[in-house]
């Protein structure tokens, strides 16, 4: 909505000598810089002086800020805590933005439990649980449970032990001898926690004791002639003595810190974290950032410790940095607040700390200038491309597109699919799925409208309602249309209907069924097959038919699609795809006569009689219990879609 009596030059006289969060908006009502401040009135002011050197970023910024909004709090931490939580929601442009959404395993041990087990886990939770890491490698944390089991054979089901002793058979794993079966009382609980100690003790990085267990095992087997029992243990001795390895010492402190490093080049950043925990470095990683000229290395890494460690479930007690960052003292009373214990920022200058810090810097310098050029080719095939569109479509400020498609099999249980694109990218957590409710036969039109209804009416419900911001609340900067003139026609038709202004293309296939250009204000616009624009409109095109299918496909596997026709005495598999493919849809059927439905190869007289009296002589009842079949299977899902990792897990990758 755009605020046609907002003044800035009145509304800055407004501002209160408070702390709180401020957020600029655009002539499109868009966030576009989220920041907090100790005192509004002094920190949103200096933005609109002229006076001083804002740098680049902020000049260009300040030419685009229509209106500004801003939120008081009781104090600055409580504003750095909201300027957060807002900069994750609204991904505003000029804020610098991490681009990665990385999150790191645990190894969790259920010490509380009767008979604890070892397993991984994505979170920290407080159930009196202890967790190891986190670590980089979700490999390394698979192979040391894989390795731990088969060393101190902990179990790995979840039966309720003691209460389930017995009640049933040992599992494969007690057979190979990787568990002792406590789910049988074949082993003490006594016994069995002490096993748990060793794991504790092996986790905690002890390892020499094992090592040197295992080694006695190998030259005694060896001895006894029992080779294949020797390799066994050789090849545990080498499982241990390499996760030894990656344990590598890299201070005498024996405290969890992480060493932070920054190495920028224009807009590209990266930032490089070493993990070490215990003294230990356990891992490491980057993260790519997108900043503007001009920002110093402290205003960046305070960026990101704040996007980062802000969604990350471990805190350790120290992080080391380059330089000093801005609010370091707010920082750290937020950092200490999220980890329960005291969080220190340092920067040393000098000794085996410093030397680590310039390490990391190193690498972060390595990482950027090794992946330069693929971090431009990716903005070619993203960003890059959603330009081209832009200029193709004479169009500004595209973010976010969405595609439709339907699927059916010959006109019987429609299904419609939406996937949403944002800079070029596939967002799958916003893709979505619906069942085609009011639409009787292969109708793609009809059931398009309904798709697109149901979708952009949901949207307007949540922004009235006021609730917290969700998926359809969004609405795109472009729709897609999988056809041409005749879907584009169904989808300027819905948004007249619900008066909504978005542009509306449609992605036009030639006869072999491939992408030839692009249906747009009553015009057919050709595109360069060897543009990414038109390899992205392809794979948009592509994404939403797969999106479909699958999702038509997993209705049909579930046994979910329930057809009139199975009603039918007599009808079976092979006379129900013949009927749905010579007659295509349900009202052609029911107006069938006894002879043309005899004419179908496998309809027998009977069996055309039965067809015909089904629809006919006892029509009303028949029909009656089968719509009653049909709305009952479709109101199983959500009334405007359903979200693919609620309902449908085994299609979580979508």
């Amino acid at each position: 909505m755009e605020n046609q009596t907002f003044i800035i030059e009145e509304e800055l006289k407004k501002l209160p000598q408070k702390p709180g969060v401020y957020l600029m908006h655009d002539e499109k009502d868009d966030i576009i810089y989220v920041g907090k401040a100790i005192s509004l009135k002094n920190r949103v002011r200096q933005y609109f002086q002229s006076s001083r050197n804002k740098g680049a970023k902020i000049e260009q910024m300040v030419t685009h800020i229509c209106r500004f909004e801003y939120i008081v709090t009781d104090s600055e931490l409580e504003a750095l805590v909201l300027e957060c939580n807002l900069i994750k929601e609204h991904r505003p442009k000029y804020n610098t933005m991490l681009m990665d959404d990385k999150s790191y395993p645990f190894i969790k041990v259920t010490v509380n439990e009767a008979y604890p087990r070892i397993m991984m886990a994505r979170q920290m939770k407080k159930d009196k649980s202890k967790y190891f890491g986190p670590y980089t490698s979700m490999g390394a944390v698979k192979d040391t449970i894989e390795l731990i089991r088969k060393l101190y054979h902990i179990r790995s089901c979840h039966r309720n032990l003691p209460k389930d002793v017995g009640k049933e058979r040992p599992c494969l794993y007690y057979h190979i001898k990787q568990c002792d079966a406590p789910c049988q009382g074949y082993i003490s609980q006594e016994e069995y926690r002490r096993s748990i100690d060793e794991v504790v003790r092996f986790l905690n990085g002890n390892y020499e004791k094992l090592l040197k267990s295992l080694e006695e095992k190998m030259m005694e087997a060896s001895e006894e002639l029992e080779f294949e029992k020797a390799i066994e243990y050789r090849e545990l001795l080498n499982s241990v003595k390499k996760i030894a390895q990656k344990q590598k010492i890299t201070d005498t402190g024996g405290e969890d810190r992480d060493i932070l490093a920054i190495a920028s080049e224009q807009e590209d950043a990266v930032v490089q974290v070493f993990f070490i925990r215990g003294g230990r470095l356990i891992g490491r990683d980057h993260f790519y950032l997108k900043i503007a000229e001009g920002d110093g290395e402290g205003e960046v890494l305070g960026s990101f410790i704040k996007q980062f460690y802000g969604g990350t479930p471990y805190i350790p007690g120290e992080l080391m940095l380059p330089v000093e960052v801005e609010d370091k003292e707010v920082l750290e009373e937020w950092l200490s607040s999220r980890r329960g214990h005291k969080v220190t920022l340092r920067v040393p200058k000098k000794g085996e700390k410093e030397k680590l810090v310039e390490l990391a810097k190193k690498n972060a310098e390595l990482v950027l200038s090794k992946d330069k050029e693929r971090l431009k080719r990716e903005e070619g095939r993203t960003i890059g491309a959603v330009k081209e569109i832009e200029q193709l479509l004479g169009l500004k400020g595209i973010v976010r597109m969405e595609a439709f498609d339907i699927s059916n099999t010959n006109g019987f249980a429609s299904v419609g699919s939406m996937v949403v694109y944002e800079k070029g990218k596939p967002k799958r957590n916003d893709y979505r799925k619906f069942k085609i409710k009011g639409v009787v036969g292969a109708d793609d039109y009809a059931s398009m409208e309904e798709v697109l209804t149901r979708r952009l009416r949901h949207g307007l419900e949540e922004q009235e309602s006021g609730k917290e911001l969700g998926s359809f609340q969004v609405f795109p900067d472009l729709i897609l249309m999988d056809g041409g003139k005749g879907q584009v026609n169904v989808a300027l038709k819905v948004m007249d209907k619900l008066k909504l202004s978005i542009p509306v293309c449609g992605m036009v296939k030639d006869d072999n069924h491939r992408t030839r250009g692009l249906y747009y204000n009553n015009v057919e616009l050709p595109i360069d097959r060897n543009s990414e624009a038109f390899r992205l409109i392809t794979r948009i095109q592509d994404e939403a038919h797969r999106f479909a299918i699958e999702f038509h496909r997993s209705l049909r596997s579930k046994g979910q699609v329930h057809s009139i026709l199975d009603d039918i005495p007599g009808v079976g598999p092979a006379r129900r795809k013949a009927l749905m493919r010579h007659f295509m849809s349900l009202d052609n059927l029911k107006s069938a006569s006894v002879e043309e439905l005899k004419k179908i190869p496998s309809m027998n007289e009977k069996s055309a009689q039965d067809v015909y009296n089904f629809f006919h002589e006892c029509g009303m009842l028949n029909n009656s219990k089968a719509d009653k079949n049909e709305e009952g299977e479709r109101d199983n899902g959500s009334e405007t879609a359903e979200r693919s990792r609620e309902n449908e897990p085994e299609e979580s990758d979508t």
